[in-house]
């Protein structure tokens, strides 16, 4: 059983929600607005939260950017929005998952199930680091330095990182990439991949002078040793 907290101030959304999640053998706390929400977040131990973007109070960038500072907990955004830019700024700022209404429950639960499975295999996980042409990749502290110097990374340019280093001189396609990054039920452009090569490229490769992550037209990209 998983305890999931329901950030969301549409009674009607919340109300299904719950109950969808208390027929599947889950533990579920609501909360209408953004301070209230982001209390229960920091005061409570839930295995998930679902983040409306806009709520009263608080809105959800800011919820999910305080409880970033204190708590790992996964999240999935909720929202009406959907352009590729929006979902960007979401995962950045530090949410696992996103999805846009109107939304079929199946698709939410599915997502809610892999991001549980994810966070659980992150936690079970061997500790190591990866390193590659000066770059290295603490996986326990979560932290890049390139040449000694630290890097800062969001959620999702770590995992993208991380998943090329693992795979080097393996060329990945950017379905597989968005598959380890993203999740398997990740419903969404592909282009997203792009945009977060983009933002590596900027804070590596263009600020260190190296050339770490390589395009391979029409198929992907990939780090390769030499």
């Amino acid at each position: 059983m998983s305890r999931i907290l329901i950030i969301e101030d549409e009674a009607g959304i919340a109300r299904f929600v719950e109950l969808e999640l208390k027929h599947e053998g889950n533990e579920v706390e609501k909360a209408a607005d953004g301070r209230e929400g982001l209390d229960k977040a920091l005061s409570g131990s839930f295995d998930l939260i679902l983040l409306d973007v806009m709520l009263p109070g608080l809105n959800g960038m800011e919820v999910l950017r305080r409880l970033r500072q204190e708590k790992d907990t996964p999240v999935i955004m909720l929202t009406a929005r959907d352009a590729v830019m929006d979902k960007v700024a979401g995962l950045d700022a530090g949410a696992d998952d996103y999805i846009t209404k109107p939304f079929a429950i199946e698709e939410l639960l599915a997502r809610i199930r892999v991001a549980l499975k994810k966070h659980a295999r992150t936690e079970d996980a061997p500790t190591h680091k990866l390193e590659v042409l000066g770059v290295c990749l603490d996986e326990d502290r979560h932290e890049v330095t390139v040449q000694g110097e630290n890097v800062e990374l969001t959620n999702r340019e770590f995992e993208l990182l991380h998943t090329l280093m693992r795979n080097k001189n393996i060329v990945l396609t950017r379905e597989k990439l968005l598959n380890e990054v993203c999740g398997y039920d990740y419903v969404g452009e592909t282009n997203i991949i792009d945009v977060y090569v983009r933002y590596l490229r900027t804070k590596i490769d263009d600020h260190f002078g190296i050339k770490l992550i390589q395009t391979v037209r029409g198929v992907g990209y990939c780090i390769k040793e030499s």
